[in-house]
């Protein structure tokens, strides 16, 4: 069985079922037809806006994003799909926080489901730092579907290499 990088830490079910696929050439073919669309969130500034919308509904009291933005260089430098950072810095007598999001540009070509989930995950990175159990919980209140939204996305990653 081909190495898959992005679903090896899954079961070897699904492992040998996504191989399955590759080897038939109908990953490509399972994809499409779960997910038909691509996403129109195209710009730094629509992206702003559509996870300052999931923010402000499920997250309030995290503070301000302060920049949001697609990178080209993301999954290159940081082997990463998206990356958060917070910054605390003191301005007078207050703590100001500085929250910002960098999601990898080749979600720009995503269905919406993929690129919901990566936004739903690195949101979820300034409640709760590591990849517990109360960090998939809240990702899944966020969004129902993470779960499975992170599998296909892992299958459209080795889909793309191919």
């Amino acid at each position: 069985m081909t190495k898959l990088k992005y679903i090896a830490h899954y079961s070897e079910q699904i492992q040998t079922q996504a191989a399955q696929l590759i080897t038939d050439g109908k990953l490509g073919e399972y994809l499409e037809k779960k997910y038909p669309t691509q996403h129109q969130i195209q710009s730094d500034k629509a992206l702003y806006q559509y996870i300052n919308e999931i923010k402000t509904q499920y997250m309030r009291k995290i503070g301000q994003l302060s920049n949001v933005s697609y990178s080209s260089k993301l999954k290159v430098l940081k082997h990463a799909l998206g990356i958060h950072t917070t910054q605390s810095r003191v301005q007078g007598s207050k703590l100001k926080s500085h929250n910002s999001i960098t999601v990898a540009s080749l979600f720009k070509d995503a269905p919406p489901e993929f690129l919901r989930m990566i936004v739903v995950h690195e949101l979820a990175h300034f409640k709760e730092h590591e990849h517990n159990k109360a960090f998939y919980q809240l990702c899944c209140h966020m969004e129902p579907e993470y779960h499975q939204f992170e599998l296909d996305t892992r299958l459209w990653l080795h889909w793309r290499e191919l």
